[in-house]
């Protein structure tokens, strides 16, 4: 019988950390996949395993673990000999641990704004104004930031303010590889900052936000070595990217 549980969704960049931890470990786990424009993250059942109403959660041996960045630390200290990700030193533990929180804190954010706007606005235009409130209400942790786009999207000045939050992070995780020498932010290691990020990277160039890299050739080479790695292909099955989910961002990747 399976010990872990995952509950998440396939385009989630949250779930995708989590599930590449997972899948590099070689741990089994069974798979819940959330409908999450169903409301399925808002029903009783995940609410009693993740009050916060979002995705990633998982349930090991009836422990109920929550938020990307705590499971794949989690993970981590509970399998350690497998595929470990967390330097053993204290020095380099706590500096990956403090680009976590910059990502969680930059990047991660930010990037929700253009993919809302690209990718999910339209299924809320199609609600009713009373409709969308409603569902905005719900949310336990997103219910301001859906006020804040509203069922126009977001404006200019929100949506410059994130792409701002993004390239600032590209040229933070520039100096990472250049300080560490690379390949992966802490230098030869793949470490839990690296997941933390990779998703965050695949969305960029999901929806034609690479050239925010381009001059950063060390990321265009991260990129690179993380995608070759056997965990990633599992982690991103067909579905996992926007593109391959909704139609007219693909015709978009196209002609950028």
């Amino acid at each position: 019988m399976t010990e872990i549980t995952l509950y998440n969704a396939p385009q989630s960049t949250c779930s995708q950390r989590v599930r590449f931890t997972l899948n590099a470990k070689h741990l089994p786990f069974d798979e819940n996949k959330l409908d999450l424009f169903s409301g399925d993250q808002l029903k009783p059942e995940y609410l009693a395993i993740n009050p916060n109403g979002v995705v990633p959660a998982i349930v090991h041996n009836g422990e109920k673990v929550i938020d990307s960045a705590v499971i794949m630390e989690y993970l981590d200290e509970v399998f350690p000999d497998v595929a470990p990700f967390t330097p053993r030193d204290p020095a380099k533990r706590a500096q990956m641990r403090s680009m976590m929180r910059y990502i969680d804190e930059i990047p991660t954010p930010a990037i929700r704004t253009p993919s809302y706007n690209l990718a999910f606005l339209p299924h809320y235009q199609s609600m009713s104004e009373e409709e969308f409130v409603a569902l905005a209400e719900s949310k336990p942790l997103r219910k301001e930031f859906l006020l804040s786009m509203g069922r126009t999207g977001f404006s200019k000045k929100d949506m410059d303010m994130a792409l701002d939050r993004l390239a600032r992070a590209m040229s933070r995780m520039a100096d990472w590889l250049e300080a560490s020498g690379g390949p992966w932010l802490l230098g030869e290691d793949l470490t839990l900052a690296d997941i933390a990020i990779m998703p965050v990277i695949v969305r960029m160039d999901d929806i034609n936000l690479e050239t925010y890299w381009a001059d950063y050739p060390a990321i265009g080479r991260w990129f690179e070595l993380i995608r070759q790695q056997p965990a990633f292909k599992q982690t991103y099955y067909y579905g996992s990217l926007l593109t391959e989910k909704y139609p007219h961002l693909a015709k978009l990747k196209e002609k950028g």
